[in-house]
């Protein structure tokens, strides 16, 4: 049996590795996504472990079958398709943690893997990135907007019924690269483009509370095996990379969609965030044309270490929504 891996008093440092990377008592491998945006995101993640625990840190390239297929999320079953491969690893042993961006990760619970941490959330808004620095508002009336999200098709269509609105696929310099030559704007995560340092693309930033986003968005997620997290240096590595109150909102948000019971084509988004010791959650329901909306707030009282709230939180908005006919707009199974 390979031994658990064993801090050192030095700094670690972190590599990537494409190939298969056996266990060490001195290293922990991290299994992510091969795109720019995936090793971005995990780099900063494998930097703080290495921080954290001394410890050589390797990031594991994992390609999975949403990076290759061309077809929509919708088709190839939601966005679960980016996650499996990376939980198949790591039950294999093949990864010690797994990173994913918190809006793909599903969720229901998977047997042998926990969601050890998530980390502090950067911008959750969407943002337009539009030729000739137009905003929304400013698109000439027929304009071609790309997405593949059900939920900014509708989100866009309620504010703007006369764009055309098209469903878009790739990692982000292909999306970026079809604007000005067949697409008008293209509608892309903020928390996306800020760690690729892209910015400069955006035209428009989308509020909250008018275009509140998918839960999670913004944020991310740490996987571990259910074994493993106790153990040091596992331990320590998860409360380095652990943010309370990323978590309670976080939390709030994946509640409700898993009360609404909501599939991937369902256009939902939601929003929670913390102000006076207070958890608030905002959650719409969208027709896909965009046609119609319905919009639910509740909050409750958080302290740190009290899951149960956000989860009560959840299930409180998902009854409110259900009980005005949210299922007349959108494919919800509704749990009751």
């Amino acid at each position: 049996m390979i031994p658990a891996p064993q801090p050192s008093t030095t700094p670690g440092r972190v590599r990537i590795a494409r190939e298969a990377v056996p266990p060490a008592a001195d290293r922990l491998r991290i299994g992510t996504r091969g795109s720019a945006l995936a090793v971005t995101q995990t780099t900063t993640v494998a930097q703080q472990i290495a921080d954290a625990t001394g410890l050589e840190i390797v990031l594991v390239i994992i390609k999975t079958k949403g990076d290759v297929s061309r077809e929509s999320l919708a088709q190839l079953g939601g966005t679960g398709v980016f996650v499996s491969a990376l939980r198949d690893a790591l039950l294999a042993n093949e990864c010690d943690f797994a990173v994913h961006s918190l809006k793909d990760l599903p969720t229901g619970e998977h047997p042998g893997i926990t969601l050890g941490a998530i980390p502090a959330r950067v911008d959750a808004r969407d943002a337009l990135c539009a030729r000739d620095g137009l905003t929304l508002d400013q698109l000439p009336a027929g304009a071609r907007v790309g997405t593949g999200s059900p939920r900014r098709a509708a989100q866009i269509l309620a504010r703007r019924a006369d764009l055309e609105v098209l469903d878009l696929r790739g990692n982000v310099d292909t999306r970026l690269a079809r604007v000005g030559v067949d697409l008008d704007a293209v509608v892309l995560a903020a928390a996306g483009l800020q760690r690729l340092d892209r910015l400069d693309v955006v035209t428009e930033r989308f509020g909250l509370d008018e275009a509140p986003t998918a839960p999670g968005q913004g944020a991310l997620a740490i996987e571990v095996r259910a074994s493993a997290r106790a153990m040091e240096p596992y331990a320590t590595a998860l409360r380095a990379l652990d943010d309370p109150a990323t978590r309670a909102c976080a939390l709030a948000e994946r509640s409700l969609l898993a009360a609404l019971e909501a599939g991937c084509a369902a256009p939902i988004g939601a929003h929670a965030h913390l102000e006076d010791g207070k958890l608030h959650l905002r959650a719409s329901v969208y027709r896909l044309d965009g046609s119609e909306q319905l919009t639910e707030t509740a909050t409750l009282q958080w302290s740190e270490g009290r899951d149960d709230v956000p989860a009560l939180l959840g299930h409180r908005v998902c009854e409110a929504l259900l009980a005005r006919g949210a299922e007349r707009l959108a494919p919800l199974r509704g749990a009751r």
